[in-house]
């Protein structure tokens, strides 16, 4: 339109305009009063001509013209004469209805209704309001319904949560998050629930922290874990906000339950010994897809374990333990749960671990080659008899969390010469390293030959203190308690255990009987042994040897980890003909 002629316009245009001064100004209250009635009518459940209010809202729309230039339209007119008037009628009609039906009903049928009527008005919006007022409208519903009635709503939460009633909260979560800060003291009250929630399944489990179970007590804590995580996608649509609330709680009582009253160290001890327990050869060892998913589950735990240095020097021991002993399951599994670590906390973390592996693979390589030079010796040595077929390990200082051994020892003629042999062939590839022997390691296997129980002979499997103890008896049937100690060079803390472990399992006779031992204790072979099996475990853990591993374990976590040790561990496989009572 050309300057200065700003009044005049097309036929079309004109008509809107004189439509607009002559008419709708006189008419378009009582319209929108018509159109106020059927919309209130249609909220009531009546059925109403949607087209009508649809040419309506468009006339209102076509009379909007740009006054700077009136080929282009606006939406001013609308949404003074019609928005304006509809959002106002809209909060008015939900404010009375939401007081009303949530004074005679319950909130969570309340929800319902709300959410039905949020639904409405978003198919109103679809079928003939103009889209510009969806985002007003959503507001002024959100307000009315929902922002209201808020608190009322916020209170049923806890309800809700005591119940396990998931779609209810699903349906609460979906309307507060429509208002600005609506969820907020949700996400603080499922935190507490939570966090109290995973006290009392502790405390329901745990009589008494000492003797506490490993596997009940992570098996308690993931139970609430996986409960509440599921709620959250559930419920909660895995919002990032609510999950951090979980694992606010779930950090919690981890650390701090009844368990760990003496401090957090407890989780991450039984954590490491339940992990020990699956990783460990045995009966009920898991199929391997079902131990990688609980591998899975025990890093869940150790997420929220705020000692991981706790953990890790458990697990290095029981790891040393496992790999010394050849008791692991799977190396696959070992090698994930590695992995597993290293991805939580990075290399560092594991470097020690992984080395670990690596010894046990040289060691491995240097058997090998201590075959061959052994058997050249044989071969030019007449002297050399009653071989012992050992294997033997050899493990890098500061890698291994293994102590020295807490006694004196004098190993027995046969394990001497063996270990002999053997250091003369280390020496020979790797002159001036210094090996020292780890007898609390070792093991082996004896065949008692004297029992008359048996057609075949037992098979005893022992530790060397246990076996240095029984080939004594190869020269007599009875020895004195002080006989064997100063044969064996053992100290009382060391001996009276391994004695314990033979007069309770039958193998020798004690004369007198009873818990202690006097220098002038008997101790006689049984020859009416028996045993349901034919190999005999008889190295097993003592208790109380346990529970001061645990302690001195406790007791290095904040000491520096650098362990100043080159160590070997004797580890003899027995293989020769029997001549006496005990073979090696």
């Amino acid at each position: 339109m050309d300057e200065g002629k700003k009044a005049v316009y097309d036929v079309y245009t004109l008509h809107l305009v004189q439509w607009r001064i002559n008419l709708f100004t006189k008419v378009h209250e009582k319209v929108m009063a018509a159109v106020l009635k059927m919309v209130e009518k249609q909220r009531n459940g009546e059925t109403i001509e949607h087209s009508q209010i649809k040419s309506i809202v468009d006339s209102f729309v076509s009379l909007g013209l740009d006054e700077a230039d009136p080929t282009k339209g606006t939406l001013d007119v609308y949404r003074y004469n019609f928005e304006r008037p509809f959002l106002d009628a809209t909060r008015d009609f939900y404010q009375k209805e939401s007081k009303q039906f949530v004074a005679e009903n319950s909130i969570v049928e309340y929800m319902k209704k709300a959410e039905t009527r949020l639904a409405e008005e978003e198919e109103r919006v679809r079928v003939y309001l103009h889209p510009d007022i969806v985002s007003s409208l959503r507001k002024v519903c959100n307000a009315a319904l929902i922002g209201d009635h808020s608190a009322i709503l916020r209170d049923e939460f806890q309800s809700l949560l005591d119940d396990d009633r998931v779609d209810d909260m699903q349906r609460m979560y979906n309307l507060l998050s429509r208002i600005p800060d609506g969820l907020e003291p949700l996400r603080t009250r499922f935190e507490a629930h939570v966090r109290k929630a995973g006290l009392a399944a502790i405390a329901k489990v745990a009589s008494d922290a000492d003797k506490m179970e490993p596997k009940v007590y992570v098996d308690a804590l993931l139970e609430i874990h996986t409960q509440y995580q599921t709620l959250v996608k559930k419920a909660f649509k895995d919002e990032p906000e609510f999950t951090r609330s979980l694992d606010n709680a779930c950090r919690e009582f981890v650390n701090r339950n009844s368990v760990c009253k003496s401090g957090s160290n407890k989780s991450p001890e039984l954590l490491a010994k339940y992990t020990d327990s699956l990783l460990k050869k045995s009966a009920s060892t898991a199929e391997e897809t079902d131990l990688e998913d609980t591998l899975t589950q025990i890093m869940t735990v150790f997420k929220y374990i705020e000692d991981k240095d706790v953990f890790q020097k458990f697990y290095s021991r029981m790891l040393a333990r496992r790999l010394v002993h050849s008791s692991s399951s799977s190396d696959d599994a070992e090698t994930s749960m590695i992995s597993k670590l290293k991805e939580a906390c990075g290399f560092e973390y594991t470097n020690k671990l992984q080395r670990m592996f690596q010894d046990m693979q040289i060691s491995k390589d240097l058997n090998s080659g201590y075959k061959e030079f052994e058997a050249k010796l044989i071969e030019t040595d007449d002297s050399i008899t009653g071989v012992v077929d050992a294997s033997y390990s050899i493990l890098g200082t500061g890698f291994w969390p293994l102590n020295a051994p807490s006694t004196s020892f004098s190993p027995p003629p046969e394990i001497v010469k063996a270990y002999e042999r053997f250091q003369k062939f280390y020496n020979q590839k790797h002159s001036g390293r210094k090996l020292t022997w780890l007898w609390q390691l070792c093991k082996g296997e004896v065949k008692a030959n004297y029992t008359k129980t048996s057609k075949v002979p037992y098979t005893f499997q022992v530790s060397t203190y246990q076996m240095a103890v029984l080939l004594l008896f190869n020269e007599r049937d009875v020895n004195t308690y002080d006989e064997i100690m100063k044969a064996t060079q053992l100290s009382s803390e060391v001996l009276d255990p391994q004695m314990a472990i033979f007069v309770k399992s039958k193998v020798l006779l004690q004369s007198p009987p009873g818990s202690s031992y006097t220098p002038e204790t008997k101790f006689s072979l049984n020859y009416d042994f028996k045993n349901k099996k034919i190999r005999v475990n008889l190295n097993v853990g003592v208790k109380s040897e346990q529970k001061q591993e645990a302690e001195d374990t406790h007791k290095t976590i904040e000491e520096d980890r650098k362990l100043l040790m080159q160590v070997s561990i004797f580890s003899p496989v027995i293989s020769i003909h029997p001549i006496t009572n005990f073979v090696i």
